[in-house]
This record gives structure tokens, C-alpha cells and sequence, in this order.
């Protein structure tokens, strides 16, 4: 029923605001350890045990804080766990995966240019990919390798560049970045999730117990920590990517992928080093404005987007919207009302790409948008923006009759 695409548009809302949430929780709670702990300084008169302390002021309020490399030599009757932001960005980020991505499959998953498999083929990869991730890195990491922290850093940014080359090989341009931040965030979570408060909560059993704890575990801990650290950003950008084609629909989108990790590296480093009260490397940002330069020549070079959606013939799972009686008009409409901006070279002023890469030119992608036409002019009044091409209450009907007659047909 044509209800369906509403409720599932509210849906994916829904999990996306979880998602935005959670995922500021997380990365908010981990910014700030990371900046508290590269700030903490040492002082004589320290509690035996205390590696170091800082003064901190917030909402008018003071606080003192200090850092036990291991634990303290009496547990607390309270401690707070941050750990629940984590496995929470993590699931509303697989449920919206799961929404969009798995639901929408034909749509935003599979580019039959790229590689014709079916659905449930490309959700298996998809599923496979994120698993062999962690099992990669975790094994590198427990690796003799594990043991140089640079020459580790250096092989796992060599698998990222692997991964986001892959990804484009089997996905849309839209899915492959969605996809490359998806791997990257459960390393991170399983990090969480696997290591580090494993690590943590063997040292407080420990302690109860009157054990020494092993130092080993805290500094495993603290190396994943680094890890996720360094990667938070590239995956900011990559969960909001799918927003610009620029980014994710060009002939260059792994290389990019590439360079996002590497400006990730070096915002990250100025951060680190000024908290760390051990200068201002101006240089990191002289390097990320280059180095986004460069992402912005890549991302016309060439000038075409590379195609998500088959524009030679109306693909099956969408031919029940060209078939329709409706069609003929819609696709007269669409054409006066949307393909100044929706097309391959926009004539609209100030528009040089199709928005999110949606091109409206001919049967295919007519057909193979039907739902998000529906959504967007239909349902709703967001498309055109500000109306400017002045579509009528009547035309919006027929985006909606069409729609949901296509629906109803196929239902029958």
C-alpha cells in the first residue's frame, strides 16, 4: 500500500534522529576524555597511583579530576561507564543501514553498472564487508605489529584505501562512502564493545578481589582509544556525504575516500598537540586545505558523475510506474517542473551537479525515483524548493495518483 512509503519515510527519520543523538553522545563524551587526558599535568603532591590532574570549570562550577594509570588502590561505590553511546550510535546506524540502504536496495545499493547482483546478494556483501573489518584489524592489532603504533596506523589506513576502492566496485557511489563509514564505525564500536571495557572491567574485578591489575590491559585500551580517536572524523564526513555527489558520485570517490582519512589524521593531530599543551602545529591545516583542494578538483575531473541508476532501460523492480496510465503526464511534468535542476548538466542558475545525484531525464530514473518524486512534490510541498517553478496543486495530485495507482496495481 502507498501508506507504506509514508510510514517507512517517518521511519527512516526516526532512526536517523536516534542516530544524530547517540552518535553527538559518543563522540562528545570522546572528544572530551581525549582532550582531558592529553591535558592532565603532574603534580607532587598527587594521591599515590594518580598519574596526573587538571582543574576545569563548567556552568559555574568547578571540578578536579584525576587519572589513575591502572585504578585506584580503593574502588569508588559508583563509577560511570561511558560505553552506552557507543553501542547505541552503532545500532541506530545499522538500523538506518537497514532502512535505506537494505530496504531501498535496488535503488541506493546496487548500480547495475557497477555490478548487476540482486538484493539479496548485495545485502550479503554488504553484512560480510562490516565482519571482515574488525577481524582485520583485530588481527593486525593483536599481530606483532600491533607493538609499532605508526607502522600499525600505517597498514590499517592502507586497508581503508583498499576498502573504499572495493566498495565502489560493488556499490553505488552513495552506498560505497555510506558503507566505507559504516566499516569504520564498527571497528570502532567493537573496540568498545570487544576491548576496552572488557579490558576495564578485569582490572575492577581485580581490585575487588585485592589483585594487582595487569597494566597491559589499559594500554591495549588506550591504543584502540587512539585509534577511534584519529577515525571519528572521517567518519562525520562520511555519514554526511550522502548529501553531496560531489563527494560520493564521481570517477575519483575511492581517491577522495583517501584523502578524507588523511585530513582526518591532521585536524586530529592539532587537537592532540594543543591539549597536549605542546604547541599549535599550524602546518596540519595548511596541509588540510590543501588536501581539500585537491578533493575539490578531483571531484570534476572528469566533469560527468558516474550514473547510479540505469538510465538505458526501466529496470524491473520499477516498471509498474512506467507502465502506469499516468506516466506520459508525469513524465511531461517532471520534465517542466524538475529537469532544470534534476538532470545531467542543470541549467538552473548557482546548480552544477543534480541534487544527491538525482537525475529526472528519462523513463528509468523517473520510474526508478517514483517514491521519493512522491514524497518530495507529492506529499509534500519540499520539492521544488521555494516553488520556483511554480508547480500547481493539481500537478502535485498527479504525482500522487500516479504514485499511489502504481502501488495499488502492483498490489492487485
Amino acid at each position: 500500500m502507498y501508506e507504506y512509503a509514508i510510514a517507512w519515510e517517518w521511519l527512516a527519520f526516526a532512526a536517523r534522529w536516534f542516530h544524530v543523538v547517540t552518535a553527538i553522545a559518543w563522540i562528545g563524551s570522546s572528544f572530551y576524555f581525549i582532550a582531558l587526558d592529553l591535558g592532565l599535568v603532574k603534580r607532587p603532591h598527587l594521591p599515590p597511583g594518580a598519574y596526573g590532574e587538571e582543574w576545569q570549570v563548567h556552568g559555574g562550577g568547578f571540578y578536579h579530576i584525576q587519572k589513575y594509570l591502572v585504578a585506584p588502590a580503593q574502588m569508588p561505590e559508583h563509577l560511570t561507564w561511558f560505553k552506552y553511546e557507543s553501542y547505541f550510535t552503532w545500532i541506530s546506524g545499522f538500523l538506518m543501514l537497514c532502512i535505506v540502504y537494505y530496504g531501498g536496495a535496488d535503488l541506493f545499493l546496487i548500480d547495475r553498472h557497477v555490478l548487476d547482483i540482486s538484493a539479496p546478494v548485495a545485502i550479503l556483501i554488504s553484512l560480510a564487508s562490516l565482519a571482515f573489518g574488525w577481524v582485520v584489524y583485530d588481527l593486525l592489532c593483536r599481530s606483532p605489529l600491533g607493538r609499532n603504533t605508526w607502522g600499525l596506523m600505517a597498514v590499517l589506513y592502507a586497508v581503508l584505501v583498499f576498502m573504499a576502492w572495493g566498495y565502489t566496485q560493488l556499490f553505488t557511489g552513495r552506498a560505497a562512502f555510506l558503507h566505507l563509514g559504516a566499516f569504520t564505525a564498527t571497528i570502532m564500536s567493537a573496540n568498545v564493545f570487544m576491548i576496552i571495557i572488557p579490558n576495564q572491567k578485569i582490572v575492577v574485578a581485580d581490585l575487588i578481589a585485592g589483585r594487582t591489575p595487569d597494566p597491559k590491559y589499559g594500554q591495549v585500551a588506550k591504543q584502540r582509544s587512539l585509534h577511534n580517536n584519529y577515525l571519528t572524523l572521517p567518519v562525520i564526513f562520511f555519514m554526511l556525504s550522502n548529501h553531496y555527489p560531489l563527494a560520493f558520485g564521481t570517477a575519483f570517490n575511492w581517491v577522495i575516500a583517501a584523502l578524507v582519512f588523511l585530513m582526518g589524521v591532521t585536524i586530529r593531530h592539532w587537537f592532540n598537540t594543543t591539549h597536549a599543551r605542546k604547541g599549535r602545529p599550524t602546518w596540519t591545516w595548511i596541509v588540510t586545505v590543501i588536501l581539500f583542494m585537491l578533493i575539490m578538483w578531483l571531484s570534476t575531473v572528469p566533469k560527468q558523475l558516474t550514473g547510479e541508476t540505469d538510465t538505458a532501460a526501466v529496470t524491473p523492480a520499477f516498471q509498474q510506474f512506467a507502465d502506469n496510465p499516468h506516466f506520459p503526464a508525469v513524465k511531461q511534468l517532471v520534465s517542466t517542473r524538475c529537469s532544470m535542476c534534476h538532470a545531467a548538466e542543470p541549467v538552473y542558475e548557482g546548480v552544477v551537479r543534480p541534487p544527491k545525484g538525482v537525475a529526472l531525464e528519462n523513463d528509468a530514473e523517473i520510474a526508478a525515483h517514483a517514491r521519493e518524486i512522491y514524497i518530495q512534490a507529492g506529499r509534500s510541498h519540499a520539492m521544488p524548493p521555494g516553488n520556483v517553478t511554480d508547480i500547481t496543486p493539481d500537478e502535485r495530485r498527479l504525482l500522487i495518483a500516479w504514485f499511489e495507482s502504481a502501488v495499488e496495481g502492483k498490489k492487485q
